[in-house]
């Protein structure tokens, strides 16, 4: 019954993810980013989400077009980076300029649940994907989620080395 929005890039294995788990596990996932062939999720995807949709109890995985309908009522907000592989130069700032919109900022955060919480796997940078003021705010939680990465990969690496002995 929990709803999460991702806003920004939404074609990628992160929002890929989040959709499918969140068809999985019962969730509303909105995703919102901009239109256009560099931006759009995979067909493929959207099609395996509505797949896992169809089970009964299984949560829904949307694409919609603004940000402000993703994060309406939210209990988490999530983004992530937006140049992940170097992008530079000419492209980078299309890619910018193309994002902006569904930049993570107080306001839009004021649409979500009153007690919705910031989510970003990081690496984070302050100005693009969200402001400084959202993932240093009160509603973040990037830390705690970096720090529940940590135990799991510790985890695997112990299990991993295990299996050496």
């Amino acid at each position: 019954g929990v709803t999460l929005a991702f806003v920004g890039d939404i074609q990628n294995n992160v929002t890929y993810d989040l959709m499918r788990a969140g068809c999985i596990m019962g969730m509303r996932v909105r995703v919102a980013g901009p239109k256009g062939a560099d931006y759009d999720p995979e067909p493929s995807v959207l099609q395996e989400c509505a797949s896992l949709s169809a089970v009964p109890g299984a949560g829904t995985a949307d694409v919609v077009d603004t940000a402000e309908e993703a994060v309406q009522g939210a209990d988490f907000v999530y983004t992530d980076s937006w140049m992940s592989y170097g992008i530079s130069g000419e492209a980078r700032d299309n890619r910018m300029s193309a994002l902006m919109p569904f930049q993570v900022t107080s306001q839009l955060m004021a649409l979500a649940a009153p007690d919705a919480k910031f989510l970003n796997c990081l690496p984070a940078m302050r100005g693009e994907e969200q402001t400084a003021e959202v993932i240093d705010g009160p509603q973040s939680i990037v830390f705690d989620q970096a720090e529940n990465r940590l135990h799991a990969q510790k985890a695997l690496l112990l299990k991993l080395m295990l299996r050496q002995l």
